[in-house]
């Protein structure tokens, strides 16, 4: 194999350079330092940390270059600061800035009015660069994003990681129940990443687990349950569990949520971590979107659920939405539709339907 000049890991050698917008936040920060710490970046790429202009966060900046160069000096790539990232044409984009929900406003239409100018000047920001990036989204409302950023980016090259997150949490809820560990299921959620969530319960595969113990304990947690009801049973819990959270009830409110079915479990549990952990959900937040970046550094083809700008590919939908794709080197390809049972895809179309409607509301 031929080795590319000062390059100590070969097999990971083409030349991708990265740009995280909102580096100094707390899941920018997590970020930077896992995809450093992974050493998906080779020493001859380079690592953009791009902040607000002016400030603390400007300053901050210099001190995170700082830390990670501490940490990671044996592997890590060139690391700059910046507050343009127009000016780094980066290969791969990675948007994480923006507000997040709070005690006093955690709707979702509320967060979009917050995070609508951002996500606006971002979007014409990547747009000026010239060499039409890869840009991973998990900002929220993340198809509120994906729906900005493709009127400058082509499509096929914006991807939310809000999708893999929500599917790495339900199936580690799934095999919490099952008894076995995560990698031994294999579960999706699609839809939209916050009520609408659709979990693909007739795609459930779990190895090293019998068949109808596996079924029997999926039954019972559908039992008396309709998936175009999940909708109102996330909002339920969330609500109880917050004000829980709120009063200072923490192990009451975590064991409320223990006790919900696993798709409501992984909608809920982040709101749970989000109040209760401090720093909101950094580590599952960038530890999906760095999975992203490595599958793609890496040129790891492979199909992930993710929100994307359908324009009427399958379903007949045309809107921002998560759906299992195939990812490569050059962003997502196409859809990979799979049989779905009537249900999951009336909830789909639900779905659908509520994301556009709530872009509309922002964009009109």
């Amino acid at each position: 194999m031929v080795k590319e000049p000062h390059c100590s890991r070969p097999r990971y050698c083409s030349r991708m350079d990265l740009a995280i917008i909102g580096a100094t936040g707390s899941c920018g920060r997590q970020v930077a330092a896992q995809v450093a710490e992974r050493g998906i970046l080779p020493e001859i790429a380079t690592m953009h940390l791009i902040g607000h202009a002016g400030g603390e966060h400007e300053s901050e900046l210099w001190g995170l270059r700082a830390d990670l160069r501490d940490a990671f000096a044996d592997t890590a790539p060139s690391i700059e600061v910046g507050t343009e990232v127009a000016a780094t044409n980066a290969d791969l984009v990675v948007m994480m800035a923006g507000a997040t929900v709070t005690r006093t406003d955690s709707d979702r239409a509320a967060l979009a009015e917050k995070n609508l100018r951002i996500f606006t000047e971002v979007a014409e920001a990547i747009g000026r660069m010239g060499n039409s990036p890869i840009v991973v989204v998990q900002s929220n409302p993340v198809e509120l994003a994906v729906d900005l950023l493709g009127r400058h980016v082509p499509r096929h090259r914006i991807l939310g990681a809000a999708a893999w997150s929500d599917s790495l949490r339900f199936r580690r809820e799934l095999a919490a129940d099952l008894g076995v560990r995560r990698p031994m299921v294999q579960a999706q959620m699609w839809g939209q990443h916050g009520d609408h969530l659709v979990p693909i319960y007739s795609r459930i595969h779990a190895r090293g687990v019998d068949e109808q113990f596996a079924a029997d304990v999926i039954g019972k947690m559908r039992e008396g349950r309709v998936l175009a009801d999940l909708h109102g049973e996330i909002s339920e819990a969330r609500m109880r569990a917050l004000s829980m959270v709120h009063d200072g009830s923490v192990a009451e409110a975590y064991a409320f949520i223990q006790r919900q079915p696993a798709d409501v479990r992984a909608a809920v549990k982040p709101f749970f971590t989000h109040f209760t952990a401090g720093r909101t959900t950094e580590l599952a937040t960038a530890h999906a979107v760095v999975d992203i970046v490595e599958f793609i550094v890496r040129a790891q083809r492979r199909v992930i659920p993710a929100q994307v700008q359908l324009e009427g590919e399958e379903w007949g939908i045309h809107a921002p939405l998560a759906v299992p794709v195939l990812l490569g080197p050059l962003g997502w390809s196409q859809v990979v539709p799979e049989p779905l049972a009537e249900d999951e895809l009336a909830a789909l179309l639900t779905a659908a339907q509520a994301i556009r409607t709530a872009n509309a509301a922002m964009t009109s």
